[in-house]
């Protein structure tokens, strides 16, 4: 019997935009061609793959795609909406707008229908699952219980737009000589590979910063950020991106991905970032009004 499988990938890399690029080729060179609900009828069908890639040294120089599609405002943004929760506001779905932002699953989850029954109402809190993480890990710092989740069942199947980061799982790990370091996995149903994939692992790296920021303080000694590992049951590139795409991959190619990347410390990177956080402190919508 021939039967047709979307493959799996896996992928090792130093640093964020070394695993952008090769992720980018691999799915290109391997991945599945496959229609979505999302296709015109004039697109190529996607390319798709179930893809696991590790980022080794998180932090690490070049941390910046010089090419990914977006600049460093895009990118700063973003980040703050999933850390920070700028878009929050955003979120109304008797309006027909957002139904959820990341940061709200994350920081403030609470199912949309409450729990019932004959005798009393048993209403859902709101609950900060990032917190719980920081509070757990700092308590019991070996736990496998230090996660995150954002799916609602009552929910997302019907909306047109579902979560596709699904969860989020760290743990903290001794060194030999007792130093501590916080590993993350992030698991993702659905993933545009082109033009998604580099802003959204840019702000959950962050986050994970941000956490072992945060159990540091609790704990009074230092946690260093360990590997990230991205986990997505479809990583694919878009059909009707291929023109786009095409120049890109010829690029990466011909050339070490070096010479497309930005350190974090580059003046201009680092003059453009910081101007988007004047601008977005002072209108958190200024960069999605320009975009419409």
């Amino acid at each position: 019997m021939s039967t047709v499988d979307i493959p799996v990938i896996s992928i090792t890399a130093e640093s964020l935009p070394e695993a952008w690029e090769k992720a980018v080729l691999a799915v290109w060179d391997q991945g599945l061609d496959i229609r979505t609900q999302y296709d015109k009828p004039e697109d190529p069908p996607s390319k798709d793959a179930t893809v696991i890639i590790t980022i080794s040294d998180t932090f690490s120089e070049p941390r910046i795609h010089k090419n990914f599609p977006g600049g460093p405002e895009e990118l700063e943004s973003y980040r703050q909406e999933v850390v920070n929760g700028i878009h929050d506001h955003w979120i109304d779905p008797a309006a027909g707008k957002w139904t959820y932002t990341y940061h709200e699953r994350l920081f403030s989850y609470c199912p949309v229908e409450q729990i019932r029954d004959a005798h009393s109402p048993r209403p859902f809190k709101k609950v900060n699952q990032i917190q719980y993480i920081t509070d757990y890990l700092s308590q019991t710092p070996h736990s496998r219980r230090a996660q995150a989740i954002t799916w609602m069942p009552t929910a997302d199947p019907q909306t047109d737009d579902p979560p596709c980061l699904q969860r989020l799982w760290c743990r903290l790990v001794a060194g030999k000589n007792g130093e501590l370091s916080l590993n993350m996995n992030t698991h993702w149903r659905s993933r545009d590979l082109y033009k998604a994939w580099f802003m959204n692992v840019y702000a959950l790296t962050d986050l994970q910063k941000m956490i072992a920021e945060e159990i540091s303080k609790k704990i009074g000694k230092p946690v260093h950020i360990g590997r990230y590992v991205d986990i997505s049951d479809s990583l694919h590139i878009y059909g009707s991106y291929f023109d786009e795409v095409a120049p890109e991959i010829e690029k990466m190619r011909s050339s070490s991905f070096r010479e497309r990347s930005w350190e974090s410390t580059h003046p201009a990177f680092r003059m453009m970032t910081l101007e988007a956080r004047e601008k977005l402190a002072q209108d958190p919508d200024c960069y999605a009004r320009a975009r419409a």
